[in-house]
């Protein structure tokens, strides 16, 4: 994905922070809008994978900082659970002023309530998809119970939460109290609904979904995230909760139209851009991720480049037998070809100053399935040495490099 950093204006006037995520072939399909946490960030790391896999789908997708927390400003006292729907809005109004409107709500805990709430609101809004949302936005006076007392005497207090300290007043108290979610879902159609909960969830308790989709019309889904607890700290579950809203939102949102591609220059395109090894590749209209394994510093996130060198030759294998086996007429059912590198990227990558040229060894072994006979057998395995990969790698390429002007 493509990551811009942008800026808006909230109600009040402050300046919100915010991240937009974009195809790498920036191709937006529909945009989408993430509102995080309580008293997190846009930088969360569920948030930033969320992002991921709906960028890889081809959405735009606008993450950002609510009023006064992270790099938005503001004071975090003077919001309230209005001022952060306010602020969804204002998000939306900028990607309709440079883009155009969003089609898909996400939110993860209250912003899941409060994407409800803003969705509600947008004509342009086709799909909500809530992660460990709370029913009701008072759900988060039980984590202000120690305090609500002081805050109601006081007019304000300062809070722990999560181990940050943040000063609530009582508007922010009275603010959540006001809201009646259940009236809005109850009114709400039109628009498709996924609930995403976790039953190990120990901040919002599993019966805040089952109210939530009870409450809203249909199409409504919902998917549990068993094992998951609330923010999402395993990766995995930050992923498989990602990749599911892209599938389940296409089934609901217009049919993108293609039209013509436009050409590109380059076959392949691959960039990288947080890290710190994640790499994202454009091949063709194909989007794939690249990534080194954990044990080396990498989120493992897809294949490592001499494991998607090797996957080449692989492919081009298989593909060069079945095209020569079809035009042979002979009757082969499958072919599996299983190799191995001996090279190690990692150590390359460390000494690739040097000059000395490493020759690396692919080990190939072909499985053959079909009615052929010993004779066909060792045709396909010579033909197997001619496919092109094998015949470009066998005989060395020239790699041509240049800086691009920016």
């Amino acid at each position: 994905m493509k990551a811009e950093r942008v800026y808006f204006k909230n109600k009040e006037g402050d300046r919100l922070t915010g991240i937009l995520e974009l195809p790498l072939d920036s191709r937006v399909t529909h945009f989408a809008i993430f509102a995080h946490c309580f008293t997190c960030s846009k930088d969360l790391k569920a948030a930033r994978n969320i992002t991921l896999a709906l960028s890889q789908k081809g959405f735009g997708v606008l993450r950002f900082d609510f009023t006064g927390l992270g790099e938005s400003e503001g004071e975090f006292e003077d919001t309230n659970f209005t001022s952060n729907v306010n602020d969804i809005s204002a998000a939306a109004d900028f990607l309709a002023e440079n883009y155009e409107r969003p089609q898909l709500l996400v939110g993860h805990s209250l912003g899941g309530t409060a994407v409800l709430m803003a969705g509600s609101q947008m004509d342009s809004v086709k799909a909500i998809a809530t992660i460990g949302a709370p029913c009701e936005p008072d759900h988060v006076l039980k984590l202000l119970k120690q305090d609500i007392d002081e805050i109601r005497k006081q007019g304000k207090a300062t809070v722990t939460l999560a181990g940050r300290d943040f000063s609530i007043q009582s508007q922010f108290v009275e603010d959540l109290e006001a809201q009646g979610m259940q009236r809005i879902l109850e009114d709400m159609r039109g628009k498709s609904l996924l609930v995403m909960h976790s039953p190990q969830d120990e901040t919002v308790e599993l019966i805040d979904a089952r109210a939530i989709y009870e409450a809203a019309h249909h199409p409504k889904s919902f998917v549990s995230l068993d094992g998951a607890d609330h923010l999402l700290s395993d990766r995995k579950d930050s992923l498989y909760a990602g990749d599911l809203i892209a599938c389940w939102v296409q089934r609901y949102l217009p049919e993108f139209e293609e039209g013509e591609t436009p050409k590109s220059e380059e076959q392949v395109m691959a960039r990288l851009t947080e890290g710190p090894f994640l790499t994202q590749i454009l091949a063709g209209h194909h989007h794939l991720l690249a990534d080194e394994p954990l044990e080396v510093g990498g989120q493992d996130l897809g294949p490592s480049p001499y494991e998607l060198l090797t996957a080449g030759l692989g492919a081009c294998t298989a593909m060069t037998i079945k095209m020569y086996t079809d035009r042979k007429k002979w009757k082969l059912d499958e072919v599996v070809v299983h190799l191995n590198f001996d090279n190690d990227y990692l150590e390359d990558c460390e000494n690739c100053e040097k000059e000395e040229r490493k020759i690396g060894r692919f080990e190939r072994i072909i499985e053959i399935k079909g009615d052929l006979d010993d004779q066909q057998k060792e045709r396909v395995l010579s033909i197997a040495n001619k496919c092109p990969v094998h015949k470009t790698l066998e005989q060395g390429v020239t790699i041509e490099t240049r800086l691009r002007e920016s």
